[in-house]
């Protein structure tokens, strides 16, 4: 079959940086499976982006569709036929509504009996017909966290389509989109060979824009070429990058034509502290910082502009003048922030406006200064008057200047000010890291405090936010509490703290005096804790543990999430193991017989997990008891020890004296007394194999 490549290139204006991944993952998700929907074989499918276009390619596309034979199965062979033979009006219809006549029809048997049936052949279409239908799909259905409407057009995208190249070999796709028809005419870099440039051929184009239109269209090779020449002018000057992906994947994607620039400002700006210079650098002029081999940052700066220009002077002084009004703005937030006081900043948090209703930014500061110190008090006592500390003066730089212009330093800065008003070195590292993790691939506090404060920090707002009844629904989270729930659980886990997440937000319900709640405290409090049990649930199951174990584990209980994280582990090991079926089996078994006479029965009432010895009559309750009777000490030191794993195989020690009950003895008797005893033999055990796991919820 002839092929041909393939090539469509949307021109816009300039496309969000973060836009353009996702675009070329969508692409690619979708494509393959709906041009072999509509029969043609493509070969594989490539994509790559700039800020002005999306390309996809194939070097293989068939010309024409594939043809296949389908087997159409009509009315039964009775109702369209006459015993004569004659067609009947069912016939009829089937065949007409296919194209074919009455003669082509056949009988195909089933086993329901004869059915009238056609064969017919489909597909065979050329490609430049059926393309044009298949790509328009394919970019009307394109997603945007944001989509717009441009000129009178009714068609929306992320930004507005300027040009389309569709192209099949040598031939023009027949597409036409948003008002546009696609040709063979590209456009080059906007400033050194803007175009229009005519591509002959598909296989021609990628050739024409990179040495007609000095457009760099792989983003690897655009990103390739930024380190390689940016690490080159570093080590001219004994020096190195300080690179962050985040924004050489973000610098990549700005440009066409990428050219690495080396420019410097005034020695005497390195007075700023390290986070200041950076974010100045990074956030505001997509630049990286420059570091010696030490670490120490120097008078320099890289940042990427997008042309090859004559004099490049030129272009580099333009950047350094523009960096320097940033670094002047900083220094002088700086002097002026570092003549303040702690305790002026504290007095104007109280007309800082926290949340509706929640009082102010002074109120939240002595809520956490009372949590944090509670909490060193379980944890670390010895740090317990520093861990106050920490939290009265945790929110303290958002009056400060330098967080009114760089509101991303918000707690990095209140660190470096804490340090500099003589602060212990532990209380300005707690302030420093209270906003962390940012995000789920953020680090968590390193420090004990830093982790303690962020803890008393996101349990405030999230009580607060919860007992206004401002519950994040569907995608929307204004106030990010998804990010908040999941950042005590990763602190929790990584520091393996034991606390009760139960406890942590009653105390910090507490902090609240005469709070004006859209909800009552009991019911905020109980649909928190469902929210931190959906977020958990999410969390284990994106790190690749199977659902069963995950909610047989969370089953049990999660508020102690250290617990929970080491359940899911050992349950997860021990469902790799032989005989895991079959002592689940038997568990769920039990299980099942304690929950059932506990809800249905009058009987309930005196399952308490204390049977009597006297009333064992059959030797298989006998040895079962023995057996438990000298378990029950291991269980209680290995629970003690959080030894989850040799907790679940005293469930396979056991399990033989359990099968042997089941298999000999008529747990639910006629004899009351004897019933409600054998019952509670079995709810001794399950009392404490609950706290493993909800093993009926493990589905085997």
């Amino acid at each position: 079959m002839n092929q041909s490549a393939f090539v469509l290139e949307l021109g816009f204006e300039e496309m969000p940086a973060r836009f353009l991944p996702d675009l070329e993952q969508q692409v690619l998700a979708r494509l393959p499976g709906m041009l072999d929907a509509v029969r043609l074989t493509a070969g594989p499918l490539r994509t790559a982006s700039t800020p002005r276009r999306l390309v996809v390619h194939c070097e293989s596309l068939c010309v024409s569709q594939r043809v296949e034979e389908e087997l159409l199965i009509g009315p039964p062979w009775k109702a369209a036929f006459a015993p004569d033979g004659q067609a009947l009006k069912p016939a009829m219809g089937f065949a007409a509504g296919h194209g074919a006549d009455v003669a082509e029809l056949f009988a195909h048997d089933t086993p329901r009996g004869a059915y009238v049936a056609l064969r017919k052949k489909a597909g065979g279409s050329p490609a430049l017909e059926i393309l044009p239908d298949c790509l328009r799909e394919l970019i009307a259905g394109l997603s945007f966290a944001k989509k717009m409407r441009w000129a009178d057009k009714e068609f929306l995208f992320g930004r507005p389509l300027r040009w389309l190249l569709c192209l099949l070999g040598e031939d023009v796709v027949p597409l036409s989109l948003a008002g546009i028809d696609a040709d063979r005419m590209t456009l080059g870099h906007r400033i050194m060979s803007k175009g229009p440039l005519c591509v002959p051929d598909a296989h021609s184009f990628f050739q024409i824009l990179a040495d007609k239109g000095h457009v760099v269209l792989g983003g690897t090779v655009r990103g390739e070429m930024i380190t390689r020449e940016g690490e080159a002018l570093a080590r001219d000057k004994g020096a190195r990058i300080v690179w962050k992906q985040g924004l050489l994947d973000e610098v990549t994607q700005l440009v066409e034509q990428p050219r690495a620039v080396l420019g410097g400002f005034d020695p005497t700006y390195l007075e700023l502290p390290r986070e200041v210079l950076l974010t100045s650098m990074e956030k505001h002029q997509k630049s990286f910082g420059v570091e010696d081999a030490d670490g120490a940052l120097l008078p320099y700066f890289l940042t990427v502009i997008n042309l090859r220009p004559k004099d490049e002077s030129l272009v580099r002084k333009g950047w350094e003048r523009v960096l320097k009004a940033r670094l002047e703005d900083a220094r002088f937030f700086f002097r002026v922030d570092c003549r303040a006081t702690a305790q002026a900043w504290l007095e104007m948090l109280d007309q800082v406006t926290f949340l509706v209703s929640l009082g102010s930014m002074g109120d939240k500061s002595r809520r956490l200064e009372r949590l944090t110190k509670r909490l060193a008090g379980r944890l670390v006592p010895e740090s317990e008057i520093l861990a106050g500390r920490a939290g009265r003066l945790a929110k303290m730089d958002l009056v400060s200047e330098m967080v009114k212009e760089f509101a991303e330093l918000q707690g990095i800065m209140g660190g470096i000010y804490a340090a500099r008003q003589g602060e212990a070195e532990d209380v300005a590292k707690a302030i420093s890291e209270h906003d962390l993790p940012l995000g789920p691939d953020s680090d968590v506090p390193r420090s004990m405090l830093g982790a303690l404060l962020a803890l008393a920090d996101k349990a405030d707002t999230l009580i607060g936010c919860f007992g206004l009844n401002m519950i994040p629904t569907g995608a929307a989270d204004p106030y990010a509490l998804r990010r908040t729930a999941l950042g005590i659980c990763r602190i929790v886990m990584e520091h393996g703290l034991r606390l009760d997440l139960t406890d942590l937000l009653r105390d910090a319900q507490a902090g609240y005096v005469q709070t004006a709640w859209k909800l009552a405290p009991e019911d905020a409090l109980g649909r928190l804790m469902e929210f931190f049990g959906q977020r958990l649930r999410a969390f284990f199951l994106t790190q690749g543990r199977s659902t069963r174990v995950v909610d047989a584990a969370m089953g049990s209980g999660f508020a102690d999430v250290c617990a929970l994280a080491a359940r899911i582990d050992a349950l997860d090991r021990f469902s790799r193991e032989n005989g895991f079926v079959a002592s689940v089996q038997t568990f769920k078994r039990m299980a099942n017989i304690i929950r059932k006479q506990a809800m249905e029965t009058e009987e309930g009432r005196l399952l308490n997990g204390e049977y009597r010895e006297d009333l064992l009559v059959e030797p298989q309750e006998r040895e079962l008891a023995d057996a438990w009777r000298g378990i029950v000490p291991q269980w209680d030191r290995l629970w003690a020890e959080d030894a989850f794993s040799d907790l679940l195989g005293l469930l396979k020690e056991i399990k033989p004296f359990v099968d042997g009950l089941f298999d000999h003895v008529m747990v639910m008797c006629p004899e009351a007394d004897l019933r409600v005893n054998r019952l509670n033999l079995l709810k001794s055990m399950m009392d404490r194999f609950d706290r493993l796991a909800d093993f009926p919820a493990l589905q085997v």
